[in-house]
């Protein structure tokens, strides 16, 4: 699903990148700045949710919205989420239809970006190096 995700949001207009693990995933977020951060829960090592925790703490952290995707469906997974913030929870497999728009949605309500996302709009890809 990763691929299919960064191929998306590529063809929207977002420059994604990716992250395989917390470590990347921090390095990332301390040298640039994000309009959107796509989280899986089930990673190896460190999950979705802790990963999410240890951004907050960063100082550079600039509260972009977070997207958990994900193919957990259980309630308590979404309220945990939520409760950390999160913008959306997607639930894999999604639909592309679906996943574009509800991205765009995000992208759009974050301070100070257009109502398209015609200029740089970061992505960080956080996803699926578990799955088989």
């Amino acid at each position: 699903f990763y691929i299919l995700m960064v191929f998306l949001l590529t063809r929207i207009g977002c420059d994604a990148q990716t992250a395989w693990n917390a470590e990347r995933a921090i390095d990332l977020v301390q040298n640039g700045a994000f309009d959107l951060v796509t989280l899986d829960i089930d990673l190896p090592e460190t999950g979705g949710f802790e990963i999410l925790s240890r951004l907050q703490q960063l100082p550079c952290w600039q509260n972009p919205p977070v997207i958990f995707v994900s193919g957990r469906t259980h309630p308590e997974d979404r309220r945990r989420a939520f409760g950390l913030g999160a913008a959306d929870f997607i639930e894999k497999p999604f639909g592309v239809e679906d996943f574009v728009s509800r991205i765009l949605s995000c992208i759009r309500k974050s301070p100070g970006e257009s109502d398209v996302p015609d200029k740089r709009a970061d992505t960080h890809t956080q996803s699926l190096c578990n799955t088989p």
